[in-house]
């Protein structure tokens, strides 16, 4: 039996075919299984995300820091010197504790996948060692880069450029959660891996991730809540990319 790396260092040396189709058909066949139960959590997870963004705000600032005026003050161009380093590394840190919650959502459409039960705990499975240090230390590594090139450029006056490369690295990184989750491989080589692979078939992955946000924000048409069902149609394809190219052997790599 093949380990993650050796697929990664044969796939480095001679590529591996993807068709759309199948793996668009694989993603969507996947999505309807999870699709409420995975929506709901992204509902409940989202509004006790803003109940305790909110209770910080008004602890810190006061109910006046809930003005429109206020929340309009807190755009970067706004910041300066240490107040902005405070906001990008705040930024951060927040962005790194949710981390392993994505990373649930994607066990999650394995566990469709196979036919397995799955719980509200599955979602929150990968707040334990070892995951949570190496998706911390994955989110930290690929958000620190982006905010450098986002900076540099931003005080450069291009701004479309920082914002073009912080997309580029996200697109070539996407798939660093489930190399962790799944292939059991360290934060910086899953971000190497992750690159490895979509740098050989660049166009379908794209075209697959553009459909796939395209169908996720399909839940603004109509009411506006309808897409915390529709996302989850997000995570369903970066599993289903997953699974096209490496594939899982046996439940002893999830262990």
């Amino acid at each position: 039996m093949r380990t993650t790396k050796e697929k990664i260092e044969e796939i480095k040396n001679n590529g591996y075919q993807l068709d759309f189709a199948n793996v668009f058909n694989l993603a969507f066949e996947n999505y309807k299984k999870i699709a409420v139960y995975a929506g709901l959590m992204i509902f409940v997870f989202s509004v006790l995300i803003g109940i305790l963004t909110a209770g910080i705000i008004i602890y810190t600032f006061g109910m006046s820091g809930m003005n429109q005026q206020f929340l309009q003050n807190l755009k970067n161009e706004n910041f300066t010197g240490i107040s902005l380093l405070i906001y990008i590394v705040s930024a951060i840190i927040f962005t790194c504790l949710l981390s392993p919650f994505p990373a649930g959502l994607i066990k999650m459409a394995h566990c469709a996948e196979k036919d397995e039960e799955f719980h509200v705990s599955t979602v929150f499975e990968y707040y334990k060692a070892p995951y949570f240090k190496e998706l911390v230390i994955s989110t930290l590594t690929i958000s620190i880069l982006s905010s450098i090139l986002s900076s540099l450029f931003d005080y450069s006056g291009i701004k479309f450029i920082g914002t073009l490369l912080s997309m580029i690295l996200s697109f070539f990184t996407f798939l660093t959660i489930p190399l962790i989750i799944f292939g059991n491989l360290k934060a910086i080589d899953a971000i190497k891996s992750s690159a490895i692979i979509i740098v050989k078939q660049p166009l379908v992955i794209l075209g697959l991730i553009i459909v796939a946000i395209i169908a996720s924000m399909v839940g603004f048409i109509g009411c506006c809540i309808g897409v915390f069902f529709t996302i989850p149609f997000m995570y369903s394809m970066y599993y289903s990319i997953y699974i096209s190219i490496i594939g899982i052997d046996s439940e002893s790599e999830l262990e």
